[in-house]
């Protein structure tokens, strides 16, 4: 492990040259892992795995996941089974199916999790809030996460470009007194940039809050409102988009992943700069209570039990559809469909 200064706060994070490629290869040299799910972190993490030469199979119910998975190369009979049978298969058993599928696949599979096997995770939801999902592994098994930080498909289009997305790892449960080295291991195969420590619990919480915070929620709400203030004031859509996504996406967004917000402050005109600076603490004071809420809502298990609830109604994915196709049908989405068709690489 080697000592990094974030901000003045030490952490210790495991790359490539404190754990090598080679040697996670030695580390899982007799392990069979079995992927269970192939639709988001699923096909990203088994074919890095497999391009770095480890042994994995798949597990996946027949549908059309099936058979993209056949289609990436799996095997059916060879690498490529039931979500049980790759369960029995497995040596450390992945179960990257969604948060619902989990809970509702743990009962058939919780038999193969049998003394010695590891029971691998990218999401701390079903193990910390155990006593709502019901996935209680028994205690002869390890109990292991590497949490990438980025979709299934960043991974694997990152990992082709000889790159890496940032995870985080945590051990559990260490039943074999190797569940470290097999998780380091696990986190360097599906190419990871670098790996920071964290437990089931703090990743569970900040995913959440993340998913519904800048991520994805808050930064809809955000873009939304200054959409519609730039139209009830008579922009057209054209403008109050560009103003508010294009610019930030294309432009700005690249240049603060690069080197940092200071500097893309820096690399912006004065005016703009003058604006920023002003204006960045009245919304960071009007959004923290919201923040606060939010978090609370998430570690209480609240956050949890709503997705629980919401995802095991037999019309959950209809009701979801139709709320994405309100947001797809929304005039600034629209707008972005024309936008996004301008761009030059598009011409």
């Amino acid at each position: 492990m080697a000592e990094m200064n974030f901000g003045g706060v030490i952490e210790n994070v495991v790359t490539p040259k404190e754990f090598s490629l080679d040697k996670a290869r030695e580390v899982l040299a007799d392990e069979t892992i079995a992927v269970l799910g192939y639709g988001v972190q699923g096909p990203g993490q088994a074919c890095n795995l497999r391009d770095n030469g480890f042994n994995v199979i798949v597990g996946q119910r027949e549908g059309a996941t099936y058979e993209k998975a056949v289609k990436d190369g799996w095997i059916p009979g060879e690498t490529l089974f039931s979500i049980e049978e790759a369960a029995k298969r497995g040596t450390i058993v992945c179960m990257l199916l969604s948060d619902a599928a989990q809970i509702a696949v743990w009962p058939r599979i919780e038999q193969y999790m049998t003394e010695g096997k590891a029971l691998y995770f990218s999401h701390g939801f079903g193990i910390n809030w155990s006593d709502r999902t019901g996935i209680v592994p028994s205690k002869g098994v390890d109990v292991i996460m590497v949490a990438p930080k980025g979709s299934g498909t960043s991974l694997r289009t990152m990992f082709l470009e000889g790159r890496g997305v940032n995870a985080s790892y945590a051990v559990h449960q260490d039943a074999t007194g190797k569940a470290l080295e097999r998780v380091l291991a696990f986190g360097i195969g599906i190419g990871s940039g670098y790996l920071f420590e964290t437990t089931f619990e703090r990743e569970a919480v900040s995913d959440l809050t993340g998913e519904r915070g800048s991520l994805m929620g808050a930064i809809q709400g955000l873009f939304l409102a200054q959409y519609e203030v730039l139209r009830e004031n008579g922009h057209t859509p054209s403008e109050a988009f560009n103003e508010t996504v294009e610019e930030l996406t294309q432009s700005l967004m690249p240049l603060f992943s690069a080197k940092g917000m200071d500097w893309m402050y820096a690399n912006c005109s004065t005016t703009a700069q003058r604006g920023a600076l002003d204006w960045m603490t009245p919304f960071h004071d009007a959004i923290k209570p919201v923040m606060y809420r939010l978090y609370e809502s998430v570690k209480s298990g609240n956050e949890a039990q709503i997705s629980i609830d919401s995802n095991s109604q037999p019309d959950y994915r209809e009701k979801l559809n139709e709320e994405l196709k309100a947001l797809r049908d929304s005039e600034m989405w629209r707008t972005a469909e024309v936008v996004r068709k301008l761009r030059p690489e598009n011409k």
